[in-house]
Order: structure tokens, then C-alpha cells, then sequence
């Protein structure tokens, strides 16, 4: 550029490129984290089954009726007193029961306990402590060691920005439908590029769809005036509840005793309106007081909508009070935003087609963040000491995309090796975890950025192959035995450990063949003058 010239204005691609970067950049650490444990809670329900080897495979589904009125009765023994129990009966993904109480008196986190029951018995369970794969799901929208309402706070602005990069991306490609059928192999940047169009292009309406839809189930937490002026009593706020839950809440007791009236037969009268199996919890308040309530909601299976369904009986005498099948438009559009996000109305095809989408979705923000330091490491004075900022960001990317398979996969170690008379055992599960992870961190800290990769990505191929071997000698589950038991469970969990480790070992050959590539310093272009400039030297 000649002295004196006019810089050429910045087009509306190269600023949503660099929207995209930074957007994509600064949150991508915790958008990769909330992918990742996002993509596995979609099995979260059989994550828990093989983090609970002692309990037995479920061959058919315990009938709803009957499992109610064993817990039911089990909860009059073990919380009496409590204003409210509700029982999550199982289906063909859990083989547990569980249940929560409010507990007499207490306020805040401790206001209710929970438990988890043997459907067939109706006891508590006699299995190892674990918060199973309700760990990852809770995680990747609240994260951990933080106060509820911050982490959802932090998750929503996460998502904002993932939004962001997904809109100014689709602005930045000028050929979207070409960069999905094209990938380079073998070339450095480029190929990084190709696989971050591709793995997004792929995706894009899903990417789109899913984030979208994440904020939608937080709207209340992250937009609430509009509800607040709108709803001001609270008779209309209680309405407001009504129309997004099924969790009715506990009124005033009349003060009269009076016998809770079979819970079998109202569930049996829930079932002959929905199905025998499609029964999602049973909910009563101030059971044995004349004023109690029952409440049978329908599940997830067949209606792409979670708003409430429900039918309430009277508890004392078991008298259907009323039916609800439907909510107002507006609330009904937010049940079919939150169950496309939660993909819990589908079958098993439809929730493996939302995990590889899914998957998809970390892979575009995993290559993305690596396609930064990529890109810039090409453009270094000396690649050998870079920047702190480059030193920075590439070693919370080794942390962040391997350190956090090995993590994940430290937790499901603990699940096996910690003792199970272990005080706060599933606590213990969730330290080892971050432990894990830290341990990772610092790792990636120490050593040369490659040699952390490689040691991280083999570490990682490592802990999760040897998981189903280390189940083999700790378990009475071995994959011989599901096989022959027709356990596809356990022996899916076995074999998608094996698949994943496979996945890391790939990454890590290809990690090990790569050679950066470090582009000649450019020797400096005298200046021609200006015509300006040479009269003003003559």
C-alpha cells in the first residue's frame, strides 16, 4: 500500500469472521465441555444402569401400577410426615424407581432427600452410591462446585455466543453447501478448515436447533420480567406453575386423618387413558390427611411436547378430579422446544441419530479451537516460543478436549475401583473427575505442547479401552455374560468404550504424523515513493 492511501473498509465477511473467531474462541473451553457431557447424557439412562452392575437386567418392563404401590408404601415407612412424595416409575431405559420427599421442617438444598428403589420389592436399592449419568447431564447446563442459578447463568452465556458463531458463520462461508463436500487430507490448516466446514455444515440445523432450544429451558431463569409483570398474584403465578409443570404443590392439610385410597388403581386409570407404559411419576401431597392429592402424569414416549399431562385424584377416596391434556399455545411451544432438546419423545434410532449429530457438534468446536493455534502457529516469529496467549489458549485446548475424555473416563474408573462402603461415595465419583482433570491441566502446562497431545490422546485410547476389562474383574457383569443374557445395556456401554478408544487412537496417530508447517518470514518490500513523497524529497 502506497503512503498516503485510504485502507480498504472491512467487508460484512471478514467482520462476522472475526465475530465468529472470538466468539467461538473466548467461550469454546466451556462449549466444548457442555457438547461433550450434552452428547453422552443422551444415554444417561443407561450410563446409570452399568454404573449400578449389582442391580439385574431388566427384561421386561415391571407393570407402572404395581411399582407405585410398593414405593408408595415403602415412603409411608421410611418419610411419614413429608407434605409431598413423588415416585419416577421405571420404563424400558431404567430399571430403578426413584423418589423424592420433602423433609418436615428443612429449607433450602435440604428441604428434600431422594432415594432410588428396586421395583420389584419396592426397597431401597443395595447398590453402590452413584450419581450414574445424571452427573454429565446436570453438568453440561449447570456445571459443578458452583451455586445452581450461576452455573445455568454462565451455560446461558455460553449459548448466546455458540449462537452468535453459528450465525456469523453461516455469513463468513461463502460456499457452505461446497465445503461439505470438500475435505483435504494431509494438509495441515487446510484440512483442519475442511473438517470444521464439514462437521458444521453437516450439523447446522441441529447445531442451530439445540442451542436455540437450550436457552429455551432456561427463559424463565434468563428473561423472567415479562412473566413478572403478566403474573403478579399468586393464584396467577400458581396458574403460570400449572401450565409448565406436572409437579403440583402441596396445599394446606385439613388437619383430618383419612387413609391414602389405592394409588394402584388411579395409575391403572392413567394407564387405560395413555398406555400401559407410558406412565412418567406419581406425585402425592399430605398423604394421609383428608386434603391429600395423587397426580399421574403421562411420559415422554409417543408427543413431541413435556408440557404436563396429568390426571388428579382426590387421595383420600381415589376420585378422578380432573384430566389435563392440554396447555395455552404459548406454553405448549415451549413443551415442544424443550422435548426437541431433550429428544426424549423418539425410539433408539432417533436418540442415536442425536448423538452422532451431536458429536458432530463438539468435533466442530474441538476443530475449531485447534484450528486457531493452527492458523496462528504458522505466523510466528519463533514457533518454539511463542506468545503467552498463544501458550495460553493452546494449553487449555489440550486440557479442555483430551484432558476431559480422560476425566470422563476417571469417573467411570472411580465408579469400579472406589470402595462401595465409601462414605459419600458419589461425591467421590464426582471429585475424581475434576481431580482428573486438573491433574490434565497441569500436565498440559509442563509439558511440549505435541508431546502433551500424544501422552493425553494415548492416555485417554488407554483408560477407556481397559474399562470394560477392569468391569470384567470387579463386576459379576463380564461382556460374555450380557452377550448371552441378551444385556445390550452393558454390552452397549462395553462396546462404545471400545469405539471411543478407538476414535482417540486415530486422533492420535494422525496428532503423531502431523508437522507443522512454519511459513518463511516475508523479507520486507522497500517502499516505492510516491510521487508526493519523491517531490517532496526533491
Amino acid at each position: 500500500m502506497s503512503i498516503g492511501a485510504e485502507p480498504h473498509p472491512r467487508g460484512i465477511r471478514q467482520t462476522m469472521s472475526d465475530l465468529h473467531i472470538w466468539a467461538g474462541l473466548l467461550t469454546g473451553w466451556f462449549l466444548y465441555a457442555m457438547f461433550l457431557t450434552g452428547t453422552v447424557s443422551y444415554f444417561k439412562d443407561e450410563l446409570s444402569q452399568w454404573m449400578r452392575p449389582e442391580l439385574q437386567h431388566q427384561a421386561e418392563v415391571p407393570d407402572p401400577a404395581g411399582v407405585a404401590r410398593r414405593i408408595v408404601d415403602e415412603l409411608q415407612v421410611i418419610a411419614p410426615g413429608s407434605t409431598q412424595w413423588s415416585v419416577g416409575v421405571p420404563d424400558a431405559r431404567n430399571n430403578v424407581a426413584n423418589a423424592f420427599w420433602r423433609v418436615p421442617g428443612a429449607e433450602g438444598r435440604r428441604a428434600f432427600q431422594s432415594a432410588t428403589f428396586d421395583p420389584t420389592t419396592g426397597h431401597k436399592v443395595s447398590s453402590r452410591e452413584t450419581a450414574g449419568g445424571d452427573f454429565f447431564y446436570r453438568f453440561h447446563f449447570q456445571f459443578h462446585y458452583m451455586p445452581v442459578l450461576w452455573g445455568r447463568w454462565l451455560a446461558g452465556f455460553c449459548a448466546m455466543f455458540m449462537l452468535v458463531a453459528i450465525v456469523s458463520g453461516v455469513i463468513t462461508h461463502k460456499k457452505i453447501f461446497v465445503d461439505f463436500f470438500t475435505f483435504r487430507w494431509g494438509k495441515g490448516q487446510r484440512s483442519w478448515l475442511d473438517a470444521h466446514n464439514a462437521l458444521s455444515v453437516f450439523g447446522l440445523p441441529f447445531h442451530a436447533m439445540i442451542t436455540y432450544t437450550g436457552l429455551v429451558t432456561l427463559m424463565a431463569l434468563y428473561m423472567p420480567w415479562g412473566s413478572q409483570t403478566a403474573f403478579k398474584t399468586p393464584a396467577e403465578r400458581q396458574q403460570l406453575i400449572a401450565e409448565l409443570s406436572a409437579f403440583i404443590q402441596p396445599g394446606k392439610p385439613s388437619g383430618q386423618k383419612a387413609a391414602l385410597a389405592p394409588v394402584e388403581d388411579m395409575v391403572r386409570q392413567a394407564q387405560a387413558r395413555w398406555g400401559h407404559d407410558n406412565i412418567n411419576r406419581v406425585t402425592i401431597t399430605h398423604g394421609g390427611d383428608a386434603a391429600a392429592r395423587v397426580s399421574v402424569s403421562r411420559g415422554d414416549q409417543g408427543r413431541a411436547s413435556v408440557s404436563p399431562q396429568y390426571m388428579l385424584f382426590e387421595g383420600s377416596t381415589g376420585q378422578l378430579l380432573e384430566t389435563k391434556d392440554h396447555v395455552g399455545p404459548a406454553a405448549e411451544t415451549r413443551g415442544v422446544m424443550y422435548a426437541l432438546h431433550l429428544g426424549r419423545f423418539g425410539d433408539t434410532v432417533t436418540r442415536w441419530l442425536y448423538f452422532i449429530v451431536s458429536l458432530a457438534g463438539t468435533a466442530m468446536v474441538g476443530t475449531g479451537l485447534v484450528m486457531w493455534t493452527v492458523k496462528r502457529r504458522q505466523k510466528l516469529p519463533n514457533p518454539d516460543k511463542p506468545y503467552f496467549g498463544f501458550r495460553v489458549v493452546e494449553r487449555l485446548n489440550i486440557a479442555a478436549i483430551a484432558g476431559l475424555s480422560i476425566a470422563m473416563a476417571g469417573m467411570l474408573w472411580a465408579n469400579r475401583l472406589l470402595p462401595t462402603d465409601l462414605p459419600d461415595r458419589a461425591a467421590w465419583e464426582i471429585h475424581t473427575f475434576f481431580i482428573v482433570w486438573g491433574l490434565m491441566c497441569v500436565h498440559a502446562v509442563l509439558r511440549p505442547a505435541k508431546r502433551a497431545w500424544l501422552e493425553q490422546l494415548w492416555l485417554a485410547t488407554a483408560a477407556l479401552a481397559l474399562l470394560p476389562l477392569v468391569n470384567v474383574f470387579t463386576t459379576q457383569r463380564p461382556l460374555w455374560r450380557s452377550l448371552a443374557e441378551g444385556d445390550w445395556v452393558f454390552a452397549g456401554v462395553d462396546g462404545m468404550l471400545w469405539a471411543l478408544a478407538a476414535l482417540h487412537a486415530m486422533l492420535a496417530i494422525r496428532t503423531a504424523r502431523h508437522s507443522a508447517k512454519v511459513r518463511p518470514a516475508r523479507r520486507a518490500t522497500p517502499l516505492r515513493p510516491t510521487p508526493s513523497s519523491a517531490g517532496e524529497r526533491a
